[in-house]
């Protein structure tokens, strides 16, 4: 199963070195946060294909880094989403989100194929959307919240092969 881990640049740079994703990284119970094509993504978006129900959780594990960037005032303001291959019973639903999972095992680095990060241009986008827990206000209902995080939606991930991690990093 392909599944997207919302991340950090620190955090990122911590796996690399561990050479994997460790329920460590997580604050809450019930495994590793993470994101994929989940049942209730498939009923939401009964139109779309698995590349578009796919992106669809990208762009979900992409909202939950920025509640990661909430969380780090000293991390880089940039959205970092890693795509990775896990079987199928390592996943367990459960999170705030329609494409919301919990991995039960680690995820190792070399099961990574490609990570997601927003260009160094977006920062003060992406900043403004971490900023003083935007995203859990505009999951609550505040439109001003969710404009800043709807601006930072907008901005596009860029795309790096894993062999590219170093450079990240």
């Amino acid at each position: 199963m392909r599944i997207y881990l919302p991340t950090t640049l620190p955090l990122l740079a911590a796996a690399r070195e561990a050479g994997c994703f460790t329920a460590s990284r997580d604050a809450g119970p019930g495994g590793i946060p993470a994101h994929a094509v989940t049942p209730a993504v498939r009923e939401w978006y009964t139109e779309g294909d698995l590349e578009e129900l796919e992106y669809t959780a990208l762009l979900e594990a992409a909202e939950a880094s920025l509640h990661l960037l909430a969380d780090d005032a000293a991390a880089p303001r940039r959205r970092v989403v890693v795509a990775a291959d896990v079987p199928d019973d390592a996943v367990r639903p459960g999170g705030r989100f329609r494409s919301s999972v919990r991995l039960q095992v680690p995820v190792e680095l070399s099961s990574a194929v490609s990570v997601h990060v927003d260009e160094t241009t977006v920062a003060e986008t992406i900043a403004a959307a971490a900023a003083a827990a935007a995203a859990l206000a505009a999951e609550a209902g505040d439109d001003d919240a969710r404009f800043l995080v709807d601006e930072a939606e907008a901005c596009d991930l860029l795309w790096y092969d894993v062999t590219e991690l170093g450079d990240l990093v």
